[in-house]
């Protein structure tokens, strides 16, 4: 078993920055990746940044190029997500995701972030 904590999120104004918290605990020896999604009021839960154990390698979804940075403590078992440039669009509800070696996967209960105009 897993457990997966959030933090982090909170209100911010458009342009502005924000550095989300994942706590891992529990069976951690094997973990093949870690990383945040987020689900915007209707819609889907996509793809926001993952960091790939194999290779230490990351990948971002289309919206967090190039304004969002991922990255993993592994020393603390923590993942990081640092937003900057936040927009309106990116208002949602932000959940950190690991992927062990095995066939499971799990999420955390999710941080809120909301951006105003």
């Amino acid at each position: 078993q897993v457990q997966l904590v959030e933090s982090g999120g909170g209100s911010v104004q458009a342009g502005g920055s924000l550095r989300l918290s994942c706590a891992a605990s529990g069976d951690l020896y094997c973990i093949a990746a870690m990383g945040w999604y987020r689900q915007a009021p209707g819609k889907e839960r996509e793809l926001v940044a993952v960091h790939i154990t194999a290779g230490d390698t990351t990948n971002y979804g289309d919206s967090a190029k190039g304004r969002f940075t991922i990255s993993r403590d592994n020393s603390k078992n923590m993942l990081y997500l640092q937003m900057n440039n936040l927009k309106p669009e990116d208002t949602g509800v932000y959940y950190c995701n690991l992927v062990p070696c095995g066939p499971y996967e799990y999420w955390g209960q999710g941080t809120e972030v909301a951006v105003s105009s």
